[in-house]
C-alpha cells in the first residue's frame, strides 16, 4: 500500500480539532468534578485526571495517523529542532502553522466545554504561579519530551497513546501544577474561570517554564539516544494514510 503525509490543512485540522478536544475534557471534567465533589478537592483531582488519561489516549490513537497528534506547542518545536539535525521534521511554516491550529483549538475547548455545561466565558482569576508550581512545569514538561521523543527514537511509536496518556495522569499527582505542560493548553485554559483554569497572569510564566523544560528534555533526549533522534513521522505516531484517503 502506498502512503504520503497528509496534506498541511489537513494536519492543522486535525492539530486544531485535536487539541480542542482534549481542552474540552480537561476543562469539562474539571467543571463536572467541581460540581460532582464541591467539598473535595481531591477527589476532583482524581476525576480530572482520569478524565483527561482516558479522553488523552483515544485522541492521540485518532488523530495520530494524520498530524502526530502533537497537540503541544513545545512537542512540535523539538521535532523540527531535532528534524533540523536530521532533514527532516516539520518544516517552520509547518511549526508556525502548527503552533497557531493548537493555540486556536485550545481556546476553543475551554469555550465549548464552557457551553456544554452553561457556565460563562469568562477570564480565570485562578494564579497559580508559585515557585513550586512552575518547577513543577519543567520537571512535567521535560518528562513529556523524553517520553515522546524516546519512543521514537527507539522505534516505539505505537505505544505513544498509552504511555502519554499514563504519563500525563501521573503528572497530575506528581507535580505540583498539576502538569499543564502544553503552552497551547495553558492559554486554552484562561477561558474558563473554572476548576481547570488559570488566570493571565500566570500563564507567560508557566509558558517560559513549559519551554525551559523542553528544553531540559531535548538534551536529556540527545544525551542518552544520541543517534536516535526522528522526525515527526514518528512523533506522536506516524502520521502517513492511504494515498487514496
Amino acid at each position: 500500500m502506498t502512503t504520503h503525509s497528509p496534506g498541511l490543512w489537513r494536519r492543522a485540522f486535525a492539530e486544531a480539532l485535536g487539541t480542542c478536544l482534549l481542552v474540552a475534557i480537561v476543562v469539562g471534567s474539571g467543571i463536572a468534578a467541581q460540581q460532582l465533589s464541591p467539598n473535595d478537592v481531591g477527589l476532583q483531582l482524581l476525576q480530572n485526571s482520569t478524565a483527561t488519561v482516558l479522553g488523552l489516549t483515544v485522541l492521540i490513537l485518532i488523530f495520530g495517523p494524520i498530524s502526530g497528534a502533537h497537540f503541544n506547542p513545545v512537542v512540535s518545536l523539538v521535532d523540527w529542532i531535532l528534524g533540523r539535525r536530521a532533514g527532516i521534521g516539520l518544516s517552520l511554516k509547518e511549526l508556525g502553522t502548527y503552533v497557531a491550529s493548537q493555540t486556536a483549538g485550545a481556546i476553543g475547548g475551554s469555550v465549548l466545554a464552557n457551553a456544554m455545561f452553561e457556565v460563562s466565558t469568562s477570564i480565570s482569576d485562578k494564579d497559580r504561579a508559585t515557585h513550586g508550581h512552575l518547577l513543577g512545569e519543567i520537571v512535567a514538561t521535560a518528562g513529556l519530551i523524553l517520553l515522546i521523543f524516546s519512543l521514537a527514537a527507539t522505534k516505539r511509536g505505537s505505544l505513544a497513546a498509552p504511555a502519554v496518556g499514563a504519563y500525563i495522569g501521573a503528572a497530575y499527582w506528581f507535580t505540583s501544577s498539576t502538569s499543564f505542560a502544553n503552552p497551547a493548553v495553558t492559554v486554552g485554559r484562561i477561558f474558563s474561570d473554572t476548576f481547570a483554569g488559570i488566570a493571565p497572569g500566570s500563564a507567560p510564566a508557566f509558558v517560559l517554564a513549559q519551554l525551559i523544560g523542553a528544553a531540559l528534555g531535548l538534551g536529556l533526549l540527545l544525551l542518552l539516544f544520541p543517534a536516535g533522534s526522528r522526525g515527526a513521522e514518528k512523533v506522536v505516531v506516524p502520521h502517513t494514510v492511504d494515498k487514496q484517503a
